[in-house]
C-alpha cells in the first residue's frame, strides 16, 4: 500500500457497519467521543448487506432479532413474517441509521487494512484504503489514508470473510460462478440454465429449494449432512405483534439472562426421565415449533450425553426418512456424523423436499469426490456434470477471518496473526493482551454465533465502551487484559465445551472449514446470561484481569498540523 495522506485524528475508530458498528457509534457518541466508523461496502448492513442470495433470512424470530436498547425504536418499527428475509432485514439497519443520523460519522467504500499501536504516544495508526463496490481494495499500490484514533473497535462480524474452497481449476469454469456471501446486487435469473452448487450449510439449504424452482435443473454436490429443521415460517399476525409490544420491556430482560438470548423454557428433566411416547410427544413438538434450538433444549442431556443426542439425532432421521422415500437419497443427506447441535444446524423451508423434484439430482462427494472445475461444469471419477451456474454455499473463515486479514500489529510489534497462532486467546471476547486499546465485539470467546447476535452484540457494546468510558475517567493511558486473565478465561471456553458434546463435532465453531487453521473452540457455550454475569462481576470488582497503563503523561492532540478532521 502507499500512504497518500496521513494524520486524521479521532478518539476512536470503529471497523464495520453492521449492527454491532452501528450501536457501537451510537453508545461512543453518549461518552463524548468523536468516532469514525469505516464500512467496506456502500452503505449499512453488514453481512445483511452482502449475503443476499435466494432464501437469505435469519434464523432468530424477527420479534427477537433486533435492537432492544430504544423503546421507541422497537415499537414503531414492523416486521412482516416470523423469520424475516435480507431485504427486510437490510431495511430495518437503514431505518435504524437515519433514524440516528448515523451515516454523518460513517465513511462507506473505506475498508480498515492495516492498524499498528505506536507505545510512546498510546496511539493507534489505522490504514484505510478505498475500496470498490463490491467491498475489493485494488491490490498493493492502492493508496491509503493514515488516522490516528486512542481507541480501536473491531466490529467485523462473525461471518463476514468468505471461504473460498481450493478446488482445482475453479478458474477455468466457463460459465457463471457465485459464491452465497458475494451475490450479486441485481436478481439473477436461473430459468432455463443448468445449476451445480457445492455447499449444504445454512446458506445452501436456503438457496437449494429456490433454485430448484427455477432452474431447469439442479444438481446438489453434497458432502457433509447436516441437522435441518423447519422453519414453518409464516406472515406475522397483527395481535401477536401487539402482544410483543406490550410485553417487550419485560421479554428483553428475560433475554438477556436466557441461554441462548432467545426465552424459552428451562429443560428440567433428562430424555430418559420420560417413557419413549412422552419423548417422542416433546420431539414432535420442537420440531414443529419453528425456532432455532428449540428441540436441543427440549432436555437437560441433550447437548451433554451422546445416547441422549442420539435419540434426538435419530428423530430428525426418521423426518427426513418421512419426506425422502428412496433410500438412495436419504442416507446421502440423513445428518450423521455428527452429533446434533455440534455444528450449525439449520432452519429450512422445503429443503428435503427438493430432494424427491424430478429436476433435481444428488451427488455423494464422499462416494464421488470433485477432481477438479472445467470449462463446461465439475469433473468427478464418474464423468463431468456440466453445468452453466456453478453456485458455492461455502461459508466463512468465521469468528477470525475478518479481523486477521487486517493484522493489527501490537505491543513490540507482534502481529495479531502471531498472537493468535496457537488459537483466537481473547479475555472475554473482547480484548487480546499486548494490543491495548483494541477491542472486539462478539469476538472469539464470547457467546455470539451460539446466541441471538443482537443481544450479543448489545451486551458486548454497552460492556466495551462502559470499559472505554473508565479509562477516561481514569485519565489512563490505555488498557489491556493480563496473560494470566486471558488464559484463565480461555480454560474456562474449552472446560464449558470440554463438559458438552461440541468439542467431537468438525464444525466451523473449531475452525474445521479452513485449511490450517488451529483447532480451538472458539464460541462459549455456557449461555448469554451466565456470560452476562460474568462480565458484569468483572467491571463490578474494577476489571481485576485487566491491565491499565495510568502512567499519565501530558495530553496529547490526536491531529497532526496541516490534516485536521
Amino acid at each position: 500500500m502507499t500512504e497518500m495522506v496521513s494524520g486524521f485524528g479521532v478518539d476512536s475508530i470503529v471497523v464495520g457497519g453492521g449492527f454491532a458498528g452501528m450501536y457501537e457509534l451510537i453508545k461512543l457518541r453518549e461518552i463524548g467521543l468523536r468516532t469514525l466508523v469505516f464500512e467496506r461496502g456502500p452503505e449499512v448492513g453488514g453481512t445483511w448487506y452482502w449475503n443476499r442470495y435466494p432464501g437469505a433470512r435469519c434464523d432468530i424470530t424477527s420479534l427477537d432479532y433486533s435492537y432492544s436498547f430504544d423503546e421507541d425504536l422497537q415499537q414503531e418499527w414492523e416486521w412482516s413474517e416470523k423469520f424475516a428475509t435480507q431485504p427486510e432485514i437490510l431495511k430495518y439497519a437503514q431505518h435504524v441509521a437515519e433514524r440516528f443520523d448515523l451515516s454523518r460519522d460513517m465513511r462507506f467504500q473505506r475498508s480498515v487494512v492495516g492498524a499498528r499501536w505506536d507505545e510512546e504516544e498510546a496511539i493507534w495508526y489505522v490504514d484505510v484504503a478505498e475500496s470498490d463496490v463490491d467491498g475489493k481494495v485494488s491490490g498493493e499500490g492502492a493508496p491509503t489514508e493514515c488516522y490516528r484514533a486512542k481507541y480501536l473497535i473491531f466490529a467485523v462480524g462473525n461471518l463476514s470473510a468468505t471461504n473460498i474452497p481450493n478446488i482445482p481449476g475453479l478458474n477455468d469454469f466457463a460459465g457463471r460462478t457465485l459464491h452465497s456471501a458475494e451475490w450479486p446486487h441485481k436478481e439473477v435469473d436461473f430459468s432455463g440454465r443448468r445449476v451445480a452448487i457445492i455447499g449444504t450449510g445454512s446458506s445452501g439449504t436456503q438457496i437449494i429449494p429456490l433454485v430448484a424452482e427455477n432452474a431447469e435443473h439442479l444438481t446438489v454436490l453434497h458432502r457433509t449432512p447436516n441437522f435441518s429443521l423447519p422453519a414453518n415460517n409464516r406472515p406475522l399476525t397483527e395481535a401477536e405483534v401487539a402482544e410483543r409490544k406490550k410485553t417487550y420491556a419485560e421479554y428483553r430482560e428475560q433475554a438477556r439472562h436466557s441461554f441462548t438470548g432467545v426465552p424459552v423454557p428451562v429443560p428440567t428433566q433428562s430424555v430418559f426421565d420420560v417413557s419413549d411416547k412422552e419423548r417422542e410427544r416433546i420431539f414432535e413438538e420442537a420440531w414443529n415449533s419453528g425456532r432455532y434450538g428449540e428441540l436441543l433444549a427440549s432436555f437437560t442431556d441433550l447437548s451433554t450425553d451422546d445416547e441422549a443426542n442420539g435419540l434426538a439425532s435419530e428423530f430428525i432421521r426418521r423426518k427426513v426418512r418421512d419426506v425422502i422415500k428412496d433410500p438412495s437419497i436419504s442416507r446421502v443427506v440423513e445428518p450423521r456424523g455428527n452429533y446434533f447441535g455440534t455444528k450449525r444446524s439449520c432452519l429450512d423451508s422445503n429443503y428435503y423436499q427438493t430432494f424427491v423434484r424430478d429436476n433435481v439430482s444428488l451427488i455423494d462427494l464422499n462416494a464421488e469426490p470433485i477432481e477438479r472445475i472445467v470449462a463446461n461444469g465439475i469433473k468427478t471419477e464418474q464423468g463431468v456434470i456440466e453445468c452453466d451456474d456453478l453456485i458455492l454455499a461455502t461459508g466463512f473463515d468465521a469468528m477470525t477471518g475478518s479481523i486477521l486479514a487486517i493484522n493489527p500489529v501490537g505491543v513490540g510489534g507482534i502481529e495479531l496473526r502471531e498472537a493468535w497462532s496457537a488459537g483466537p486467546y481473547t479475555f472475554l471476547g473482547a480484548g487480546t493482551h499486548r494490543f491495548p486499546n483494541l477491542f472486539f465485539i462478539t469476538g472469539p470467546g464470547s457467546p455470539s454465533v451460539l446466541s441471538n447476535m443482537i443481544i450479543s452484540i448489545e451486551q458486548h457494546v454497552e460492556w466495551v465502551t462502559d470499559l472505554i468510558a473508565d479509562v477516561e475517567q481514569r485519565g489512563a493511558r490505555s488498557v489491556q487484559p493480563s496473560l494470566e486473565g486471558q488464559m484463565d478465561w480461555m480454560q474456562t471456553v474449552h472446560d464449558e465445551a470440554a463438559a458438552t458434546l461440541y468439542l467431537s463435532g468438525n464444525s466451523w465453531y473449531l475452525g474445521a472449514n479452513i485449511t490450517g487453521k488451529p483447532r480451538v473452540f472458539m464460541p462459549y457455550v455456557a449461555g448469554v446470561g451466565k456470560f452476562r454475569s460474568i462480565s458484569d462481576e468483572e467491571a463490578h470488582d474494577d476489571y481485576p484481569h485487566l491491565l491499565f497503563d495510568e502512567n499519565r503523561r501530558p495530553p496529547q492532540s490526536t491531529k497532526t498540523k496541516g490534516n485536521e478532521q
